[in-house]
């Protein structure tokens, strides 16, 4: 017997009244910060059933442009694979068949330069939400024009907010932290995740002919990238070495070995005579739950990047008991201190440089000195373990206070629904003023 069942109206209603967002971004299944921030924040609002999403995943290499849908989402989260960010043609074919509510997008501005061209095409339909993860003194008045072409500028730092608040008051703006989810990020629970840390700790330690049971272990995961300094710290960390004994410490590198924005590191390992485990490159992409697993079997990871937005890793870091050592710069200094308590080292920077070009006139980065990094380090190594575990407890407590996952979810659904209902979209789009790049530059 067939069996026809019927959608109630008001079901029928809610389906209809779902919400499209398109997201131009890093690729939300790659491994990269902006990719993991995308992905948090498309699943969260997924999880309410009242949005879908389309992607254009960019930044990465693709060995196949079909379109995918993400499990278990299927057609709520299709991703549509781009070199680059895309460009205006895919960007239109994309709004004439899907129609979509929303057009969110990530990172710096100018990746997306194709988009101003057809702006006004873009914002007569729908409103355009800009999450920031860039930041840097002095403030980016050049920015102004980009920040005012947004209906909404949601912000990943402090920081982040007072330089967009200073450079486009009239831009509807907001402080939005990033938060990690404790389902992956968390301390050691229970005895599997203890066995697991323990095996990559024991890893480390055997590695070479420089055992040391005792041994502190600090990790480092980013990108090998010129501003993430990871040619610098094998450096300054070789010159620790030789003032407290190679055996006393190991780094491990979560990167990619050779990059053409960084440094050959085996190279610069093999040359400055660290290849007898200290100094270890991990360089096999993992999902989360491996990342988690380094966090937990290291003592301390290490940011010191001379600009930083916000700091993934870090962050990770903090949420699996791991305190961090980090540069005062941008989102890092929110992460190592809540202005009272300290869940690792901050060092201080002692100069800045002014970098720029033709698109960027400015931005400062600041410069941490190797005295004072070599200082903390030496600190961290003799560090009590009294002291070292409440270290801890203070950093779980801030992750709890500032960066929880729900609060995430909760402030993204808040925003998104404020957005749709304050400047419509389509045949109902409101609040919206045509604007001209070329009027404003």
């Amino acid at each position: 017997m067939v069996v026809n069942f019927i959608i109630p109206n008001i079901v029928r209603e809610e389906i209809m009244k779902k919400k499209k967002i398109l997201v131009l971004s890093d690729h939300p299944l790659s491994p990269s910060g902006v990719g993991t921030q995308t992905r948090y924040m498309i699943e969260a609002l997924l999880k309410t059933g009242r949005y879908e999403f389309i992607c254009l995943g960019g930044a990465m290499k693709h060995q196949d442009y079909s379109p995918v849908k993400v499990d278990p989402w299927g057609e709520a989260w299709r991703i549509f694979p781009v070199d680059g960010y895309g460009n205006h043609e895919i960007l239109r074919s994309i709004m004439q068949k899907e129609k979509p509510d929303v057009l969110w997008f990530m990172t710096d501005p100018r990746f997306y330069e194709w988009l101003w061209e057809i702006e006004n095409e873009v914002r007569a339909n729908m409103p355009m939400v800009y999450y920031h993860v860039w930041d840097n003194f002095p403030v980016p008045h050049f920015n102004a024009k980009w920040y005012r072409s947004n209906d909404h500028v949601a912000c990943i730092s402090k920081v982040t907010h007072e330089i967009v608040k200073a450079a486009a008051p009239t831009v509807d703006s907001c402080y939005l932290p990033h938060a990690v989810p404790d389902t992956i990020f968390h301390p050691i629970n229970g005895a599997e995740e203890k066995a697991a840390a323990e095996e990559v700790r024991t890893q480390i330690i055997n590695a070479g002919s420089l055992n040391n049971p005792n041994k502190k272990i600090f990790f480092w995961n980013s990108r090998n990238a010129r501003r993430k300094q990871s040619g610098t710290l094998i450096w300054w960390f070789k010159e620790f070495l030789d003032e407290v004994g190679h055996d006393k410490a190991s780094l491990l590198m979560h990167t990619d070995p050779r990059d053409p924005h960084g440094q050959d590191l085996p190279h610069l390992i093999e040359h400055l005579g660290l290849a007898d485990g200290q100094v270890m490159l991990s360089s096999t992409k993992v999902p989360p739950e491996g990342l988690a697993r380094m966090y937990r079997a290291a003592d301390y990871t290490i940011g010191i990047s001379d600009a930083e937005g916000f700091g993934l890793s870090t962050l990770e870091s903090l949420a699996c008991g791991t305190p961090i050592i980090v540069n005062m710069t941008g989102g890092l200094q929110e992460q190592v201190t809540d202005g009272k308590n300290w869940f690792g080292w901050g060092i201080q920077p002692c100069s800045k440089a002014v970098i720029g070009s033709l698109q960027v006139p400015y931005i400062y980065e600041d410069r941490i000195s190797q005295e004072d990094f070599n200082k903390v380090m030496r600190s961290a190594l003799k560090l009590t373990a009294p002291k070292y575990k409440k270290m801890v407890e203070l950093g779980l407590n801030h992750i709890k206070n500032n960066y929880s996952f729900e609060k995430y979810e909760t402030s993204w659904v808040k925003l998104m629904d404020e957005i749709v209902e304050k400047n419509g979209s389509w045949e109902n789009r409101k609040n919206h003023d045509r604007w001209y790049l070329l009027e404003v530059a």
